[in-house]
C-alpha cells in the first residue's frame, strides 16, 4: 500500500513538472511571435523613407517648366498670364536655329504684356536670368490692351488711306502703288493691303533703301497672312531697325508689337498672329 502511494505521488510530481514547463516555454514562444511584426516594419519604414527620398522636387509657383518646342512654351506662356482677356498668342515666332522659346508676363485687369525671348538653354517662364541679356536675347515685345469700347479702340490705331493723301507715286510690284511722303529729313512709303495700312521709313539722304525694303514685305506678304483686325491695323518698319511697330485692333483689344530689330521680322511675327 505505501509502495502504491509513493508511485501515485511520483506520478503526480512528474505530471505538475511537465505542466510547469509547458507553462514556462509558452510565454517564450508568444514573445516571439509579438517579436516578428517589429521585424518586419523595420524595412517597410526604411523603405517607405527612400521613397520619400526619390520624389522629384516641386517647381516654383512662381514659374513654369522650360519646354523644348515652341507649342509647349507657347501654352506655358498662355497659362503663365493667367488673365480673363480674350487674347491670343502667335502659333510661332521665328527664332535661331538650336535656341528655345521662353519669356516674362505681366498681367493687369486690362492689360498683358509678354516679352519673348530666345535663349541658348532650357529656361522656365519668367526665370530670373532673363534679366540678363547674356543668357537670352528678346525678339520682342507684345502688349495687349482692353479698351471700354470698339470705337475708343479703334482710336489707338493710326490707320491712313495713303492713295487719298496723295504724294509721289511708286509701283511696289504686285499691282499695289505705293505713296512717298518726305518730312524733316524722313522719307515714308506708305501702302494699303485691305484694312491695313503700312509704311516704311528712311531718311531722305537714302530714299531707295525706303522702297527696296516696301517692296520686299509686299513680296513676303504676297505669301504670309497678316492677322485680320476689326477693325484695322497698321504697320510701321524702319530701314534702319530702330522704330518698328505693329499695332492692329481685335474689337476693344489693341495689340502691339515692338522692340523688334529686323524690319521683316516683325511682319513675320505679325503673321504667326494670324488664326
Amino acid at each position: 500500500m505505501k509502495k502504491l502511494l509513493f508511485t501515485c505521488m511520483l506520478l503526480s510530481f512528474s505530471i505538475i513538472s511537465a505542466c510547469s514547463d509547458k507553462e514556462e516555454t509558452v510565454p517564450n514562444k508568444s514573445q516571439e511571435e509579438q517579436q516578428q511584426p517589429k521585424m518586419t516594419n523595420k524595412p517597410q519604414e526604411e523603405r517607405q523613407s527612400h521613397a520619400n527620398q526619390q520624389e522629384p522636387p516641386k517647381t516654383n509657383k512662381g514659374n513654369t517648366v522650360a519646354s523644348n518646342t515652341q507649342a509647349g512654351a507657347l501654352k506655358n506662356i498662355k497659362d503663365q498670364l493667367k488673365t480673363n482677356l480674350p487674347i491670343i498668342l502667335p502659333t510661332e515666332l521665328p527664332i535661331t536655329k538650336g535656341t528655345f522659346l521662353t519669356a516674362t508676363t505681366k498681367a493687369e485687369a486690362n492689360q498683358v504684356e509678354v516679352l519673348f525671348f530666345e535663349s541658348k538653354e532650357y529656361l522656365p517662364i519668367n526665370d530670373r536670368k532673363l534679366k540678363n541679356s547674356q543668357t537670352a536675347t528678346i525678339i520682342a515685345r507684345l502688349v495687349v490692351k482692353q479698351y471700354p469700347n470698339a470705337k475708343e479702340a479703334n482710336e489707338q490705331i493710326s490707320f491712313e488711306n495713303f492713295s487719298q493723301n496723295g504724294g509721289q507715286k511708286v509701283d511696289l510690284g504686285y499691282n499695289i502703288k505705293g505713296y512717298q511722303d518726305a518730312g524733316a529729313g524722313s522719307l515714308w512709303t506708305g501702302w494699303n493691303e485691305g484694312r491695313w495700312a503700312l509704311a516704311t521709313h528712311t531718311r531722305t539722304d537714302n530714299s531707295e533703301a525706303g522702297v527696296k525694303l516696301a517692296k520686299q514685305a509686299v513680296q513676303f506678304l504676297e505669301t504670309h497672312m497678316l492677322p485680320i483686325p476689326k477693325q484695322n491695323g497698321f504697320a510701321h518698319v524702319d530701314v534702319y531697325k530702330s522704330g518698328n511697330l505693329i499695332v492692329w485692333q481685335d474689337e476693344k483689344l489693341v495689340y502691339t508689337l515692338d522692340s523688334i530689330k529686323e524690319p521683316l521680322k516683325a511682319l513675320e511675327i505679325a503673321t504667326g498672329f494670324y488664326h
